[in-house]
């Protein structure tokens, strides 16, 4: 008997342990994310670069080049009126934060940024804007 009641307690404590895991790896991503749009939102395009992962960098080289793609192909994310965290998953060994952006207009878009764990802290390694219905707030 206490040889259940020692399994069923270890179970969960573990149980409690993941969730708590979990839950702070989500709020460390959501917080790198979110620093990235204030950097944004303060057109610090080299401060929004250093929350872009080390392959990205690369691929970009420089926080001007940075400025043009985000400017151009992600707009909403420049000045959003409003950031909604939705479901963080697991996708083939991959983490990805869906966050619902409201733009200044009204309209809202749905991204997903797959994060890379890196040794300074969570990473955006790209960002892709999902089907999401446009209709104003």
């Amino acid at each position: 008997m206490r040889s259940l009641f020692v399994s069923v307690l270890f179970g969960a404590l573990l149980t409690l342990f993941m969730a708590f895991g979990a839950s702070a790896q989500q709020a460390e991503i959501e917080g790198t994310i979110s620093q990235q749009f204030d950097a944004f939102k303060a057109d610090d395009f080299e401060g929004a670069f250093q929350f872009a992962s080390p392959t990205l960098q690369m691929l970009f080289q420089s926080p001007e080049n940075f400025k043009r793609m985000v400017t151009t192909g992600y707009p909403m994310v420049h000045r959003p009126a409003e950031v909604k965290y939705l479901e963080l998953r697991e996708i083939a060994g991959a983490l990805w934060q869906k966050v619902q952006v409201t733009d200044q207009k009204g309209f809202v878009h749905m991204l997903d940024y797959q994060m890379t764990q890196t040794d300074d802290g969570w990473r955006i390694s790209g960002v892709q804007l999902l089907d999401a219905p446009s209709v104003t707030a």
